[in-house]
């Protein structure tokens, strides 16, 4: 890998690396920073320091970066050529400004965050110190144990970069077994909307249905949501909107009717998500064809009359 020269001070690097290989400094051991620790570690690069502040933390760097030290964040961006900043959206900017503030980012240093709202604008503190950012966001969920490095070879980064340095970004992630999608500045925020609708929301959707099949004392819902779950996800991956079965689809709105009264009397952010879902299913099926006109506006006022009933 071609990057940008920087010379090492003496004993900075510690043994001598292959050609290419970077010395990587972790700041932040969570479940996204260990683990791409880890996966750069395994390409061969030398991880010179971790950041842990919990015990979670300090244990997750001892299981996947064992016999890296422990450093303070100043000690770790001193000895690194690559500092992987994987800390929390919103204690970005402070930390990179901080450390700007003190002089710690050093000219030719790669700095690369791993969130996924911002591109590389919110390492411009680093930049005007001559360093070199980036921004790789692993468009996945981790756990923070070693079964996410099998993940990654199914993973996208969403990969932002200047020009100049974009092949060096988009071959650390190709080292950690990844594919690299590159994301423009301006549509950082955007990408990110969509993943966490995507995971997060899914979170949601399988914990709200888990609670409703617990209540009518279905003993493993996982069993019975896991494989529908999974097969719904796969074909609407496949086939798009195509994919969709269900009463909403058929126009059933009888059942679609039924499924809202007996909610109503379900937790209220159970029922808020069903009905909102659904009404949103109905319109997006609309626009596709799958419904008449009739039958959406049906659909819809069906999904209405409990909110209608209750306020009367």
């Amino acid at each position: 890998m071609n990057v940008p020269e920087r010379p090492v001070r003496p004993g900075a690097g510690g043994p001598r690396r292959k050609p290419g290989r970077l010395g990587v400094g972790v700041i932040g051991a969570g479940r996204v920073g260990a683990v791409l620790g880890a996966a750069l570690r395994a390409a061969e690069h030398a991880v010179v320091g971790v950041s842990a502040v919990s015990e979670a933390s300090r244990e997750r760097a001892e299981n996947l970066l064992p016999g890296v030290p422990l450093l303070g964040i100043e000690q770790i961006v001193e000895r690194a050529e690559l500092v992987l900043l994987a800390v929390p959206d919103d204690a970005l900017p402070d930390l990179v400004s901080g450390l700007a503030a003190v002089g710690a980012w050093q000219p030719g240093q790669l700095v690369a965050h791993t969130s996924g709202r911002y591109g590389t604008a919110v390492l411009d503190p680093a930049r005007r110190l001559g360093a070199i950012p980036l921004a790789l966001h692993p468009a996945m969920t981790f756990t923070g144990m070693s079964l996410d490095l099998t993940r990654l070879p199914d993973c996208t980064f969403g990969v932002t970069a200047p020009t100049a340095v974009l092949p060096v970004a988009q071959a650390l992630v190709v080292e950690m077994g990844a594919e690299p999608v590159v994301i423009e500045e301006e549509d950082r925020v955007l990408y990110h909307a969509a993943l966490a609708h995507a995971s997060n929301h899914l979170v949601t959707l399988a914990a709200q249905s888990t609670q409703l099949l617990g209540s009518i004392g279905v003993e493993r819902p996982d069993r019975m949501l896991g494989p529908l779950m999974r097969a719904s996800l796969e074909n609407a991956l496949a086939a798009g909107e195509g994919a969709l079965t269900g009463p909403v689809a058929r126009g059933d709105t009888g059942t679609v009717a039924a499924h809202a009264a007996a909610l109503a009397e379900a937790p209220e952010d159970i029922s808020r998500a069903y009905t909102r879902l659904a009404a949103v299913t109905a319109s997006r099926a609309l626009e596709r064809g799958l419904l008449s006109p009739e039958q959406e506006r049906a659909i819809t006022e069906a999904l209405a009359w409990p909110e209608k009933e209750e306020s009367e």
